[in-house]
């Protein structure tokens, strides 16, 4: 028998998508804390509190070379996390309340409620930044869920809802810092998940008592006027923040997930435009962003995965090098999932999206004006499967962490990043739904 060389063992596309889900969630529950699973700040050696889930076990002192402390509970990776709790199969109702309780325990930690990083115990983490799109987000997780919720927890849930309506009906017209804290302005991302979160909220069936109605309303006109000034004809796709302060204002991931985790239609075909020129960024090999490890996935029949945006120049494993950035899984992911939701839509309706905004997008999965609609969504699927294999075929160990290598797709940055986990599934909910 012939030693076993890794560089040598081959690959199959024909991974169990759905077995890959069950596993990741189970992963993903790491990062969860409760009443008897207990985490440790490695920095004041405070223990948890039930509901916390941290970005990731990553700190200094871990298994791998890294500066950073991410053993904190950030309110939108926490929120995203908790939709794909609230999916779980056999339910996990304790998991739930949790969660209420720890956003409660933030919320009367002094500090202000749009404050994005909090401690394993629901204290400010020292010299953060607010983000506004965490209570929309939190909002809307919730809303998910609330129904199933005891009553004393629901009455808890109805008092971190209002708190965070009422403080984004007095921030939504002020800039903000973007989701990946390195830019503040009028956010394109942050604008269409306070947009969903309004019109969740307005709209809920489950008994919340909607307060401040008219000033809901007048909210939801000016974001949905907003988001509209946002595209730019002339450059072909939106903008991620206008009159930004930081990098990564034009061409930007979290365009599309404006579309997965807000109210941008994953039909329009401006958004659609988008995500074309962010595929062709990273995945055409004539592209000055193009990633080396995209050209030999598609020699195996998988990929492309995406970073962040063009001209980004984190590595998180050398923050200072500023040399070019990397694929992350999360942005793979959500790219994945746009094109389960525009199947199932084409699917549905027996008709495409076509026109010459979307057609980029089409024509890089193989689909012109001329293709049956069934022959489209089906075309789309194989796409996002693409996809999530390639994701599943660079993790490490079956684990995933925040960035894949771009030169040849290794891991790389923090280990076991809880959003990774929590966007492969909500993909995979898409695909199945």
């Amino acid at each position: 028998m012939a030693p076993l060389v890794y560089e040598n063992a081959s690959f199959s596309p024909e991974v169990d998508l759905l077995a890959m889900a069950r596993h990741f969630f189970r992963l993903m529950l790491r990062n969860v804390a409760s009443k008897g699973y207990i985490f440790t700040d490695p920095e004041t050696g405070s223990a948890s509190k039930p509901g916390c889930i941290i970005a990731s076990p990553t700190y200094p002192d871990s298994l791998i070379p890294y500066g950073q402390i991410y053993v904190y509970n950030w309110t939108r990776d926490s929120a995203l996390t908790a939709i794909e709790l609230a999916s779980a199969n056999p339910p996990l109702p304790q998991a739930l309340a949790d969660y209420v309780n720890f956003a409660d325990a933030c919320q009367n930690s002094g500090a202000s409620i749009g404050y994005a990083c909090f401690t394993v115990d629901g204290k400010q983490r020292p010299g953060w930044s607010e983000q506004s799109d965490g209570p929309a987000l939190q909002v809307s997780a919730i809303l998910q869920f609330f129904a199933r919720l005891a009553p004393p927890v629901q009455a808890m849930a109805k008092n971190v809802i209002a708190k965070n309506i009422d403080y984004l009906l007095g921030v939504y017209k002020t800039p903000t810092v973007n989701l990946w804290e390195e830019t503040e302005g009028y956010s394109f991302f942050t604008r269409s998940v306070q947009l969903r979160c309004f019109r969740e909220y307005l709209n809920n069936t489950v008994g919340i008592p909607v307060v401040r109605s008219s000033d809901v309303k007048n909210a939801i006109t000016d974001l949905e006027n907003a988001l509209q000034s946002h595209w730019d004809p002339g450059r072909g796709h939106y903008l991620s923040v206008l009159n930004p302060q930081g990098p990564g204002a034009d061409l930007n991931a979290d365009i599309i997930m404006a579309s997965i985790y807000g109210a941008v239609p994953h039909t329009d075909s401006r958004m659609l435009a988008s995500a074309a020129m962010l595929r062709s960024a990273f995945a055409d090999s004539g592209s000055p962003w193009f990633y080396p490890v995209n050209g030999f996935d598609n020699g195996l029949g998988v990929g492309p995965l995406i970073g962040r945006y063009p001209d980004d120049t984190y590595d998180a494993d050398d923050p200072e090098a500023k040399i070019h950035g990397h694929p992350w899984a999360p942005c793979s992911c959500n790219l994945a999932e746009l094109y389960y939701k525009l199947a199932k839509d084409i699917a549905t309706n027996n008709a495409m999206p076509f026109d010459a905004l979307s057609s980029p997008l089409f024509s890089q999965v193989g689909i012109n004006s001329g293709t049956p609609p069934d022959l489209a969504a089906s075309l789309l699927r194989t796409a996002g499967d693409k996809i999530l294999h390639a994701i599943i075929r660079h993790s490490d160990f079956l684990e995933l962490s925040e960035q894949f290598e771009a030169d040849n797709g290794f891991e790389k940055s923090v280990h076991n990043l809880t959003w990774s986990y929590a966007s492969f599934l909500s993909a995979i909910r898409a695909r199945q739904s």
